[in-house]
Formats: C-alpha cells, structure tokens, sequence
C-alpha cells in the first residue's frame, strides 16, 4: 500500500514534468517566425503581464480591476472548460474570457492606460477592444 512518501514523490514527478513541459513549449514559441501564429502564441502570456500590470494601477476603477483579476485567476487556474490538452480549441475558453474582461476594461478605463499595460503588439490589443466609443 503505497504511503504518504511515495504519493509526494509521484505529485513532485508530476509537477516537474508540467514544468518541463511549459518550459519547452515557450522555448518553441520565442522560435517561431514573426506573423499571426507568433501572436496567438504570445497572445495569453501577454494577457497575464496585462493582468498583473493592471491590477495595481490606480488608474483602473475597482469593477474594471475585479474583472480583470477574475481573468487572470482564470488563466492561472488548472480547471477550465475546455481540456487544455485538446489541441487548437483547448486554450479557447481562455482566450474566450481574457477577451471578455479586456473589452470590458476597455469601457471602463482610457485605452491609453491599457496599451501601457499590453506587452505585445499593440494592434492585436487595438482589434480585441474594438473601435473607441
């Protein structure tokens, strides 16, 4: 009957391995080509840089923060919807959600105070928030 030791010994192989694992995947996106699929790639590390930069800014009315901190913790968190695994459409509910609090962000705070945030391109931010209003 396996103890206490062994499940540890099986959770630190585990964690290891999905550390591993994302270590090597963003090594194989920092190597793509510049263009569309280089941005998506890019596109959920710079909505958490954006998440994290926001969060702390005093320019961001409390609701506006609330929801970005929602997508955040979304992103960070292991559930999900959609199994990460499955490829193309796993990250969508991801991307689904960011986007969401990003557009309702950008009604709330000045577009500039975003772009500031986003570490990336800032077309990609520009067409995810749509034309001003």
């Amino acid at each position: 009957m396996p103890g206490v030791r062994d499940w540890l010994i099986g959770l630190g192989a585990a964690l290891a391995c999905l550390v591993t694992s994302w270590a090597v995947l963003v090594l194989l996106a920092r190597r793509l080509p510049p263009g569309p699929l280089r941005d998506l790639a890019a596109f959920l590390p710079d909505c958490l840089t954006t998440v994290r930069r926001l969060r702390r800014d005093p320019r961001v009315p409390r609701r506006a923060r609330i929801a970005i901190v929602v997508a955040g913790v979304w992103l960070a968190s292991p559930i999900d919807l959609i199994p990460e695994f499955l490829p193309v459409i796993g990250p969508l509910d991801d991307v689904v959600v960011v986007a969401l609090a990003l557009r309702y962000a950008g009604r709330q705070v000045p577009r500039q105070v975003l772009l500031d945030a986003w570490p990336g391109d800032p077309r990609l931010l520009l067409r995810l928030l749509g034309a001003p209003k």
